[in-house]
């Protein structure tokens, strides 16, 4: 069913809807298509109204009821209506904006629902369904008639064209995928254009863009390459669950072959358990220090931010130079001690140790003091 309108634009009178393929959406006050006229007066009107009117409203009914009817019925009855010329499209938009006639809004409405249709049916390749398309037209028809001044010197069809369109993309925006897309004017832009150029360009393959064809697009749209590369890859294809099997084996899901940002548990405890061998030997090498010798080198080595030589030698009564050389002295004992504990605790033989320590005579690796 194709509804003329399912939104209201008075606060107190807001419908709230889902729309999507499958989905079965009744009409407010589960009466299925009501009157336009009355949705006119109840949706757009923003003002009381006499009892006189609302029996004229209630009376009024549409003449489109297209419940059980296919779209292609659809469009050859919208096409009954007639259009309007101008000075009528001009009285018409006078007695509504001046005296709330329901019945000037009706004929306004029904005689541009045909522009409706053809600007939705320029939406079809987003896979929504058309019927839900031309609905948010309508609503956006409904925008523009109840905005529309007739004073302005432009006809309704130029007006109206704008906010059919703005609630089509909308609409398009929030139900053509889960995850939001659009957020930003630009954004927007390059969700309803990017299809437009890749088949001007010759672009139309479903994989990744080429180099040069991306560079093109995020010019012509004045957008980021990145933006026009992540926005093709959105657009590839519908979204998919997680949880839908995968093809030839029933019983694994697609989320079964995520891989994780980080790294697996079992890196993750040989690394934990790795540092905390290391600490025991670190804590059993500091024992083998003197007092001084264990104080300048935590300050020194491990102190997040490092005592400064001039603090500790001021501590000490000693040189800066002096300090200096206790800090050195000391990182070798804790490394030569280090190496010692991990041979005793079988994590490295002799020969790994020799060769390490080969390694770093070669390369000149000597503890060098932070500065300070």
């Amino acid at each position: 069913m194709i509804r003329l309108s399912r939104l209201s634009l008075a606060p107190e009178h807001r419908v709230e809807h889902r729309s999507s393929a499958g989905s079965n959406t009744e009409a407010p006050g589960r009466n299925g298509v009501a009157s336009i006229a009355q949705r006119v007066h109840k949706w757009l009107a923003e003002r009381p109204v006499s009892a006189n009117e609302s029996e004229t409203m209630a009376s009024s009914r549409l003449p489109i009821s297209i419940q059980g009817r296919s779209l292609g019925a659809y469009l050859t009855e919208v096409k009954k209506y007639p259009m309007l010329d101008v000075e009528e499209e001009y009285m018409l938009a006078r007695r509504w904006r001046d005296h709330g006639d329901p019945e000037a809004a009706r004929r306004m409405i029904t005689s541009h629902l045909r522009l409706v249709a053809k600007i939705a049916l320029g939406y079809r390749g987003y896979g929504l369904p058309l019927e839900d398309v031309i609905s948010e037209g309508n609503v956006g028809l409904m925008k523009a008639v109840k905005r529309f001044d007739p004073e302005r010197g432009f006809r309704l069809s130029t007006y109206a064209m704008w906010w059919i369109r703005a609630s089509i993309q909308e609409y398009i925006l929030h139900s053509w995928s889960l995850v939001k897309t659009g957020t930003t004017a630009a954004q927007k832009k390059l969700f309803f254009k990017l299809r437009q150029i890749k088949t001007r360009i010759n672009a139309i393959d479903e994989g990744d863009l080429p180099p040069e064809a991306v560079k093109e697009i995020a010019t012509r749209l004045d957008v980021p390459e990145e933006a026009v590369i992540e926005m093709n890859q959105r657009m590839r294809g519908p979204d998919q669950s997680l949880n839908a099997p995968l093809k030839g084996d029933a019983g694994t899901e697609w989320q079964d072959r995520l891989v994780a940002p980080g790294i697996d548990q079992e890196t993750a405890l040989v690394e934990a358990d790795e540092l905390e061998k290391r600490r025991e030997l670190l804590e059993t090498a500091l024992e083998g220090l003197k007092d001084r010798e264990r104080h300048i080198f935590v300050e020194r080595c491990l102190g997040d931010p490092p005592s400064t030589l001039e603090a500790l030698s001021k501590v000490y009564d000693i040189s800066r130079e002096r300090v200096r050389q206790i800090e050195v002295r000391a990182f070798e004992k804790v490394r030569t001690a280090m190496l010692e504990a991990a041979i005793t605790a079988g994590m490295m033989d002799r020969e790994q140790m020799s060769a390490l320590q080969s390694d770093t005579a070669r390369r000149g690796a000597r503890h060098t003091p932070r500065p300070g």
